[in-house]
């Protein structure tokens, strides 16, 4: 199964695509499929990724339109058949 990524702003640069499609199945974790994603593309791994490897602070993950960060478990969360992920950098108002 494949799953799609959708990224937003300067995520979505980086990476080359607004939409990537990764190879992750259900069963496979969120951080599984994060993976994928920033496997090939330095530029955007290093805007989504600390030098050990976690997550940076200030990025979104949602699955379904909800943020596995706070209201699931993280990128420990496993995927169903059909998920939709998205990567959102800090956002700011004014």
């Amino acid at each position: 199964m494949a799953t799609e990524w959708k990224l937003f702003a300067d995520l979505a640069e980086r990476a080359g695509d607004k939409h990537v499609t990764v190879d992750a199945a259900a069963g496979d974790t969120v951080g599984d499929a994060l993976e994928e994603l920033v496997a090939d593309r330095p530029d955007l791994e290093g805007r989504v990724l600390e030098g050990d490897g976690d997550l940076r602070s200030q990025i979104n993950v949602l699955r379904n339109g909800t943020n596995v960060l706070v209201e699931e478990e993280g990128l420990e969360t496993e995927l169903e058949e059909g998920d939709e992920l998205a990567l959102f950098p800090p956002v700011s108002g004014g």
